[in-house]
């Protein structure tokens, strides 16, 4: 019930919306993603632990906007995304990874009380790697029909 709330109020501030789907916003996002886990391994190989992990939840969230731009979704908010992901996409795996990954880009990038192995960033690539090529397939599998029946799903939440 939470959840639906906090969608209800992010659809009213206007940073969840629906748009006309744009193939081309979400090919964009797609690459955003690509590079996005591009460099995380580029950092990990640089010692750079803390930005890989970054890098590798922004390469998740970005897969994730080109899933609901695919849909014309426009979201400003990432738990908001997420939220959509498992409510409205019925991906709980999907958005229980991206959940984690958020958690430790947050705990990473805004805090010092931790430690990042070099296994905690090969981790996030894999799940990064797991998680990008699921949405993809959801992506590819689209067609009219199911972009549709997400978008009256959306108007009726």
């Amino acid at each position: 019930m939470k959840r639906i709330q906090f969608l209800t109020k992010m659809i009213k501030e206007g940073k969840l919306q629906l748009v006309n789907p744009s193939e081309n916003i979400s090919y964009s996002y797609l690459s955003k993603s690509d590079s996005n886990l591009e460099s995380a391994k580029i950092l990990l190989k640089s010692d750079k632990l803390e930005e890989s992990i970054s890098l590798s939840y922004y390469s998740m969230y970005h897969c994730l906007l080109a899933l609901l731009f695919k849909h014309g979704i426009k979201s400003e908010n990432h738990t908001a995304s997420i939220i959509l992901l498992r409510e409205l996409f019925k991906e709980k795996d999907l958005a229980d990874i991206i959940g984690l990954a958020k958690k430790e880009r947050i705990d990473k990038q805004y805090y010092i009380d931790f430690e990042v192995t070099r296994d905690d960033c090969e981790d996030m690539i894999k799940k990064t790697e797991k998680f990008t090529i699921k949405c993809k397939i959801l992506i590819k599998k689209l067609d009219n029909d199911k972009i549709e029946n997400i978008r009256k799903d959306f108007k009726n939440s």
